[in-house]
């Protein structure tokens, strides 16, 4: 075997010690299937622009307050939202810049050219 043909890698002890632990891997896993409903998608795009009331997001998405408080309540116990009250509306916004930051990361990859 030539040097060429040795394969260069970390021992398998060293890459088990840093390895999450498994409930953590799971958490990873769950929030990735909140980002597997195009609905929730354009939630999430929309509130980019602008902390949005349900009745907002809505009319943005052209569908009923309902099928929108179903996907906020997704997103909000996924911590991907959060919300505020002002009167009688509820506003809803990006728990944090991370949540930008995924979806940028997602929508790059999917645009990169093989």
């Amino acid at each position: 075997m030539t040097k060429e043909n040795v394969c260069k890698h970390k021992s398998i002890l060293e890459i088990s010690e840093k390895m999450p632990c498994e409930e953590k891997l799971y958490d990873v896993a769950d929030l990735f299937k909140v980002f597997g409903d195009c609905t929730r998608i354009k939630i999430i795009y929309g509130l980019f622009e602008s902390e949005l009331c349900v009745n907002h997001i809505a009319q943005l998405l052209n569908m009923t307050q309902s099928a929108i408080s179903h996907q906020l309540k997704t997103l909000k116990d996924a911590r991907l939202v959060t919300s505020r009250r002002e009167g009688k509306e509820i506003y809803y916004a990006l728990a944090d810049k991370h949540i930008k930051n995924i979806f940028e990361q997602g929508y790059k990859h999917i645009c990169e050219k093989e």
